[in-house]
């Protein structure tokens, strides 16, 4: 099958769908696969590592002209979006619920979408969401504790403190994956941790896993109000696969917040945790309203795109060798957890919550492969 990789060009994403080692692993299974020119630069993979596991390179043309399977890391920016034709498979996070142009445009295409953050496991979880929920928790701290200098805005403190003088007040409203490394990362680094979840299984697995050093608090309204007053960062991790996230935190409830604090919205890819979010670049990542320093980058895991890179081909390539290797129709009604990645397919919405949250008809996505 012929596999085709462009370079990403949202703003600063560094990432690229398809490292060589996964190249040579695709050309082994005797795939072919087209390399637009550059786009392995930002992990430092050059053309000629691709040309040495077997790829082609090619100009983006000729990557979205030739490929049957189109592989990226991003959502297709617009230019993207009008290449895609009709029959052509898309595979790459698509964060479909907040962003109705791009699912229009998509359904105009009537290409065959599969979105890697709703591609679940046999166990549970959201497999090929993971390595990035991973790198993106462990950055918020980072990313937190940088917002947190008065020179960026913020109340100029240092998380972890100093002998004498206090630790910052970290809250994380999630206690998943993305919540459970912020929480190791900030408690690593000395800062005063508490984690809100609404699932009581869940707070006593982070209790068995944290034990004395973080907090574990059942996020009732009044509790999280309560918090907030103290707060001196709050990162949100928050996530309902494939649905736009939760507003958890309002605007009136900045009034509440210390003046400098730090909201960190890991969950903007689905719409953001915090009704005064919007989305962020790695260039411009905060700006202030009433006092509170926001960070809301969208492409979190493009800060360290070496490492992000290579998490995600891990997760992601078995699924596209089953693509390629069965071809996308008996892969896909073969695997009822690949299928849960179908968002968009020949001009249909198949992921009920994107469908609910843009107010388009919803069609079974087994429906829809029956005709591919």
């Amino acid at each position: 099958m012929q596999i085709g990789c462009p370079k990403e060009i949202k703003n600063h994403e560094y990432r690229v769908g398809l490292t060589p080692e996964s190249v040579a692993e695709l050309v082994a299974h005797g795939h072919s696969v087209c390399i637009e020119s550059g786009a392995g630069a930002g992990i430092g993979a050059e053309d000629a590592a691709y040309l040495a596991a077997g790829a082609r390179i090619c100009d983006v043309e000729e990557v979205f002209a030739t490929s049957d399977i189109v592989v990226k890391v991003k959502e297709p920016q617009a230019v993207e979006r009008a290449r895609l034709r009709p029959g052509q498979t898309l595979y790459t996070y698509l964060h479909l619920a907040p962003d109705a142009p791009q699912t229009k445009d998509l359904i105009a295409s009537g290409a065959i979408c599969i979105a890697y953050e709703t591609v679940t496991g046999p166990t549970g979880g959201l497999p090929l969401l993971k390595p990035m929920s991973q790198v993106a928790g462990r950055m918020a701290p980072q990313a937190g504790a940088h917002a947190l200098e008065k020179a960026q805005g913020g109340r100029g403190m240092l998380l972890g403190g100093v002998p004498g003088v206090a630790p910052a007040k970290v809250l994380v409203l999630g206690g998943g994956v993305v919540g459970r490394n912020a929480a190791m990362v900030a408690a690593g680094m000395g800062a005063e941790v508490t984690i809100f979840d609404r699932s009581n299984e869940v707070l006593e697995s982070l209790n068995n896993q944290f034990g004395g050093a973080v907090k574990t608090v059942f996020s009732g309204r009044a509790a999280l109000e309560q918090a907030l007053t103290t707060a001196d960062l709050v990162i949100g991790a928050v996530l309902i696969p494939g649905a736009a996230a939760p507003k958890l935190v309002s605007r009136a409830d900045l009034q509440r917040m210390q003046p400098g604090a730090v909201l960190v919205d890991v969950a903007i890819d689905q719409g953001g945790c915090f009704e005064t979010s919007l989305a962020t670049t790695h260039a411009d990542p905060i700006y202030t309203v009433d006092g509170i320093v926001h960070y809301c980058v969208a492409n979190m895991p493009g800060g360290v795109a070496r490492t992000s890179t290579y998490a995600l081909n891990n997760a992601t390539l078995p699924h596209l060798l089953k693509l390629a290797g069965k071809g996308v129709k008996a892969a896909l009604e073969a695997d009822p957890h690949l299928r849960n990645g179908l968002n968009v397919a020949l001009g249909k919405v198949t992921c009920e919550p994107v469908a609910e949250a843009q107010g388009l008809p919803f069609v079974p996505a087994a429906e829809v492969i029956a005709s591919i």
